[in-house]
């Protein structure tokens, strides 16, 4: 058998597929590995090139191949798509694989360390309480309706709600319901105390990094954006330019051009959804901000918004956050406010 020079490896929970070919492309290796054997084959075989698909537990298998000598590449798995031949098998993702981690305009994703995943996991925990939180208002302002007890929207709204099922006052709610409402009352308070803490930590690891701490010069961005930044993005160099990073996260437009006509549309729900979330808010501050103090300091915002709608305009802001963003991480700058000349 001749030596093997580039692996594609379609990873799964239990059942691993290898496709393996030699410096003349042809077919060296096709089998399946139960989990407990992948570390152990690979060991055995010379360093080579191996190629995976960017998905779950992906990185974990990236870092421990690498600890055995191999070049391993990650893909997104819509750039492998297009050289599956015809169905789906395991057999042919793999043999996809290993076509497309040749490919030399091929893009890989950059392995990230158990502390980068770490801090991810952190963020994910706290949008999942966050959006559990949100949940439990709305069962109890639901529940509560039903027997004709409303509050205004907001904060306050919740906390006179919140009161009332504690004060066991009001004789609407029946004893079996006020007993449902107080277990929800202490599921909220149980898991804003969560998110608090969640917060905490997360600004401890903004202030222990040095790159985080200088993202949050930029308008619109604070602690909890640039250490998401940080996280999300281990080395920015991967993206050839900031519109790359800012596509990447899926701030602009969907393009259907052809024939030489230019036809841009709205953003697509593609991209990593957290940051685009996290830059949209950061971007509404300051558009508020912008409308208080006005073209003086902010002359592109306001006059955006002057024939754009306030969405738009903050798409646009989050866009320029993120390449701005990508400069300072490329090129270990800080932020430099544009001086703007009066006219």
């Amino acid at each position: 058998m001749k030596e093997v020079s580039t692996i594609g490896l379609d990873i799964a929970k239990n059942v691993f597929q290898v496709h393996g070919i030699d410096e003349a492309g042809k077919i060296v290796i096709r089998r399946q590995l139960r989990r407990s054997q992948v570390l152990t084959y690979f060991a055995k075989l010379p360093p080579c090139l191996i190629g995976m698909e960017a998905c779950a537990t992906s990185h974990h298998w990236a870092r421990e191949l690498n600890k055995l000598g191999h070049d391993v590449r990650m893909m997104p798995a819509a750039y492998v798509k297009a050289y599956v031949k015809r169905n789906k098998t395991d057999a042919a993702d793999a043999e996809a694989i290993c076509e497309a981690v040749r490919r030399p305009t091929m893009r890989f994703v950059p392995v990230k360390t158990p502390e980068q995943q770490s801090v991810q996991t952190l963020h994910r925990t706290r949008t999942m309480l966050v959006r559990q939180g949100t949940m439990l208002i709305n069962a109890i302002r639901a529940h509560m309706a039903e027997f004709g007890i409303v509050a205004p929207v907001g904060r306050k709204g919740v906390e006179k709600l919140l009161g009332e099922i504690v004060s066991g006052e009001d004789k609407r709610i029946p004893k079996l319901a006020r007993d449902c409402l107080v277990a929800l009352a202490g599921q909220l308070k149980l898991t804003r105390r969560q998110i608090l803490g969640a917060d905490r930590r997360i600004l401890a690891i903004h202030k222990s990094d040095e790159l985080s701490k200088r993202l949050e010069a930029i308008p619109g961005v604070g602690p909890l954006i640039a250490a998401a930044l940080v996280a999300s993005i281990p080395d920015a160099r991967a993206f050839a330019s900031g519109r790359d990073m800012s596509a990447w996260i899926g701030l602009v437009p969907k393009q259907h051009s052809t024939g030489g006509k230019e036809r841009s549309g709205a953003i697509s729900k593609a991209g990593n959804r957290y940051l685009r979330q996290l830059l949209f808010v950061g971007a509404m501050a300051v558009i508020r901000r912008a409308k208080q103090l006005g073209a003086s300091h902010y002359p592109w915002l306001v006059k955006l918004m002057e024939r754009r709608s306030v969405k738009i305009a903050a798409i646009a802001l989050a866009n320029k956050i993120a390449r701005i963003a990508w400069a300072m991480m490329t090129k270990g700058e800080s932020y430099k406010p544009m001086l703007h000349r009066a006219a």
